[in-house]
């Protein structure tokens, strides 16, 4: 059972993301990137108050992705990327991402704290942060 609802072109636009910002990290890291883009859609906290839909996360300004300003990401979404998104539309969340808002590639160690947020942990090249459970219950 879906955690978020999604349209098939929402669910394209997730697989897109994930491939666009992941793909060199493997399968996991994609999945990784999509538990943080459906907990940003639950999220209604911090950065991610108006943010109600996959589309509107994908697309979000400030804040969002720079994979959306790739042209790569414009590349029609494959079948193996829409299973993967399913998986994370569906609910599976996977560690360090289970609650994670953000990730980045930091070329070097994770830092501690990225904006006031702790690092949760690191797969490949990707830092992922998350919030207090006090400022984010949603998530």
């Amino acid at each position: 059972m879906a955690v978020v609802k999604s349209t098939s072109k929402q669910l394209d636009l997730l697989a897109r993301l994930m491939r666009a910002e992941a793909e060199g990290d493997g399968q996991l890291g994609m999945l990784l990137v999509g538990n943080v883009g459906v907990n940003r859609v639950l999220a209604d906290c911090l950065d991610f108050r108006n943010i109600r839909n996959l589309e509107e996360m994908v697309f979000q300004r400030p804040g969002g992705f720079e994979a959306t300003t790739k042209s790569y990401f414009y590349q029609r979404a494959r079948d193996v990327d829409r299973n993967l998104a399913r998986r994370v539309i569906n609910g599976e969340r996977f560690s360090p991402g289970e609650r994670s808002l953000w990730f980045f590639d930091p070329g070097g160690d994770c830092p501690p704290q990225w904006y006031n947020q702790w690092n949760t942990g690191r797969f490949k090249a990707h830092c992922f942060y998350s919030p207090t459970i006090a400022d984010c219950p949603s998530v």
